[in-house]
């Protein structure tokens, strides 16, 4: 990630959420944890829409083993936060998703950030290669 916030054009898949009332905090702008939840929500909804994995039943799940946001803008209600995606390093069992922020129709990420996911045996928590389907699927998303 760099000291200065990212273009739309540097990210390959796209997400558009909602802000919510309660989202702002008494400065009147977006708290800062709940960057993650659109970064987390703009991960693993494709997965899950895509069938390429179920939360409750996929024999192997994702598990967050690293993450991290730099502040650029505000953020808050009343806006649309339209999130990018891309994937910047693509291993035997883990991944790494690199994530913009915009408010609105912004071109300048308000914020970026990072998940490192790696994908694990439900029942053993030990790590497991990404089934095919899926690593199909990232690497559409992978950084040139």
């Amino acid at each position: 990630m760099t000291a200065t916030p990212g273009r739309r054009s540097d990210y390959f898949a796209f997400r558009t959420m909602p802000t919510r009332w309660f989202d702002n905090d008494v400065y009147g702008h977006m708290n800062n944890a709940l960057h993650y939840q659109f970064f987390d929500t703009a991960v693993n909804a494709p997965l899950v829409e895509r069938e390429l994995l179920d939360p409750a039943t996929s024999p192997t799940i994702f598990l967050v083993v690293e993450s991290g946001c730099r502040y650029f803008a505000p953020l808050g209600f009343p806006q649309d936060i339209t999130a990018g995606l891309r994937v910047a390093k693509l291993g035997r069992s883990a991944v790494t998703y690199e994530l913009g922020l915009f408010g609105g129709d912004a071109e300048v990420a308000a914020a970026e950030g990072h998940f490192v996911h790696v994908n694990v045996d439900r029942e053993t928590n030990r790590p497991a290669p990404i089934p095919d389907q899926l690593r199909a699927y990232l690497e559409d998303l992978r950084m040139v």
